[in-house]
Formats: C-alpha cells, structure tokens, sequence
C-alpha cells in the first residue's frame, strides 16, 4: 500500500466516523441536519479534488458545513 491509498482510507474512515456519530437524527434540528450533510458532502467533494489530501477533505467539509448550515437556516 502507498501512502496516498492510506490516506485516502483515513479519509474514509474518519468521515464514517463522523456520519455514525450524527445517527440520531430525532433530537437535531433542520439547520443542525443540514449543517451534517453539508460537511459530509464537502468532505467527500474535498477528497476527490485534492486526490485524498487531508487538507482538502477537512477544507471541503468545514465549508460544506457552513454552506448546509446557511442553507439550513432559510427554512
């Protein structure tokens, strides 16, 4: 294995960890929903863009996460 294959697993990994984390859906709010998916889509959209870069995938879900929570509020 090389280090890219690692670390695109650790990418992975570390986004399954997060969404299992965020199982309980009933006690969050739509903004708060929102704000989850928002991170998960951009982490996944960080990794591809950066070629599984850590940068890039913790990048692409801090902004995802803005953008869902932003998005989130308008309803």
């Amino acid at each position: 294995m090389t280090i890219r294959t690692l670390g695109r697993i650790g990418a992975a990994l570390m986004l399954a960890t997060a969404m299992a984390g965020c199982s309980s859906w009933d006690s969050m709010s739509h903004r708060q929903k929102a704000a989850v998916t928002g991170a998960g889509v951009g982490g996944v959209a960080g990794a591809v863009i950066s070629d599984g870069g850590v940068l890039g995938t913790v990048g692409g879900a801090a902004i995802g996460g803005v953008i869902g929570d932003q998005i989130g509020k308008n309803r």
